[in-house]
């Protein structure tokens, strides 16, 4: 729940101007959906990309191990397991909005 404080906007307090300024006083629905949807989105992207990131690190891992340039197999097991469950975690996100997605497409209007 926001508070109105747009009577509080003539306070000379730097604090009160902050928050009438970063408020969502005046925000219509439609950019407040489009500001979620753009968070989410954007929080989509990094959990895609640092689940790349992990990949890649695993792959690397492998790759210095089956040539010889290190023998520390801890490493290698534990970029591994990142790795999985990464992968593990970016899926199960991906059923969860497809199950949501194929739920609200079966919504009667």
């Amino acid at each position: 729940m926001a508070l109105d404080i747009t009577s509080l906007y003539n306070i000379s307090s730097g604090a009160v101007k902050n928050a009438y300024d970063t408020s969502n006083v005046g925000v219509s629905a439609k950019e407040d959906t489009t500001e979620a949807f753009s968070t989410f989105f954007d929080a989509a992207l990094n959990n895609i990309n640092e689940t790349n990131s992990y990949l890649s690190d695993a792959e690397n891992e492998e790759l210095k191990f089956a040539m010889g340039l290190t023998d520390n197999t801890h490493d290698l097991s534990v970029a591994l397991q990142k790795a999985s469950t990464a992968l593990q975690y970016t899926v199960a996100v991906r059923d969860k909005l497809l199950d949501a997605y194929k739920e609200i497409m079966n919504i009667n209007i």
